[in-house]
């Protein structure tokens, strides 16, 4: 729960600046979200007071039964019935949390997002680094010909979807209790926690395994909590702040970015348009001046070169440049 601390508002100032200076500072940036990210989007989550697993299921079983490995063989009528009820929300949209991790990948410091949710979100919001630890209710496919099938196609089907092409039962590809994780997802995963110079974990809280151990891969304890409930993991934080993923990451990730420098795979450093702009009409004055210098320079050296002066100054800029010519022709 939300300390009693963390209600006065110069604490809460005080977290978010810190991580902000966190976020400054690093440069490998991984993410862990859990059910928390996508609330605020209208996605219940699961094991708060007003989450999936305390409230009726609308069915004689209770919801974390159902969705198990094999209530859904055995009874898959009422594992669908509280799938589409439950689990799908197709109207959902991505929140303040879900845009700012995509501003934090595109200046370059994100390099991992792992979600154990299943909406979809992250991706439509643009993100690009994500590892779906539980898969997605998005991808759906038969389990008789492999034949795959969109959420659309879930959501229209009345009881238990069958597939159009051999009339085997279409499941989500989405992994249930007693169903193991795949192997290249949690291998992905570990290898970015041992990576990165700081994680954030948010809206998790923490319960649910492997996910729930990432963090012992770390080899510092730059980590950030965001949740609203304690987890385990509170008192070995470096920072731990109770609110909303959405309204603290919103705060935290700037929305422009004015001046950024990043290295390129050579080792040079490039800089923003603003300073690029800035070099280039430096560029043009020394350039400007350099000429100024130069026809300074020849315009003793063609004095010298005239024995007599010019007594008379001509209108005519032809007979200007006729006597240029006759001069040069003198010269040579």
């Amino acid at each position: 729960m939300e300390t009693r601390i963390d209600r006065f508002g110069s604490v809460r100032d005080d977290k978010i600046k810190q991580l902000k200076e966190l976020i400054e500072e690093s440069k490998y940036i991984v993410f862990l979200g859990g059910a928390g990210v996508s609330t605020e989007s209208g996605i219940p989550d699961f094991r708060s007071g007003a989450g999936i697993y305390n409230t009726e299921s609308g069915t004689k079983y209770r919801p974390i039964d159902i969705i198990a490995h094999d209530f859904f063989m055995e009874h898959p009528e009422d594992f669908y019935d509280f799938y589409k009820r439950k689990l799908i929300y197709p109207d959902a949209r991505p929140n303040k949390a879900h845009k700012a991790l995509v501003r934090l990948e595109r200046q370059g410091k994100l390099k991992a997002i792992i979600t154990q949710n299943i909406d979809n979100l992250h991706q439509e919001a643009g993100s690009k680094c994500v590892i779906e630890l539980h898969g997605s209710v998005y991808r759906n496919y038969c389990m008789n010909c492999g034949k795959k099938f969109n959420i659309e196609y879930i959501a229209s089907q009345e009881g238990v979807p069958h597939c159009d092409k051999c009339g085997g039962i279409v499941r989500p590809d989405i992994v249930l209790y007693e169903e193991n994780l795949e192997h290249e997802n949690v291998d992905n995963a570990i290898k970015a926690v041992k990576k990165c110079d700081l994680m954030i974990i948010a809206g998790t809280s923490l319960t649910v395994y492997p996910a729930a151990t990432f963090a012992q891969f770390l080899k510092h304890d730059r980590i950030v909590i965001i949740n609203k409930s304690s987890t385990y993991m509170d008192l070995k934080a470096l920072l731990t702040i109770h609110d909303n993923v959405g309204e603290v990451l919103d705060k935290v990730v700037p929305k422009r970015v004015s001046r950024k420098t990043t290295t390129s795979k050579t080792g040079a450093k490039k800089t923003t348009a603003k300073k690029t702009t800035a070099a280039k009409t430096t560029a043009k004055a020394k350039t400007s001046a350099s000429k100024t210098s130069s026809a300074a320079k020849a315009a003793p050296k063609a004095a010298s070169k005239t024995t007599e002066p010019k007594k008379t100054q001509t209108k005519d800029p032809s007979a200007k440049k006729s006597g240029a010519s006759k001069a040069k022709k003198n010269e040579s």
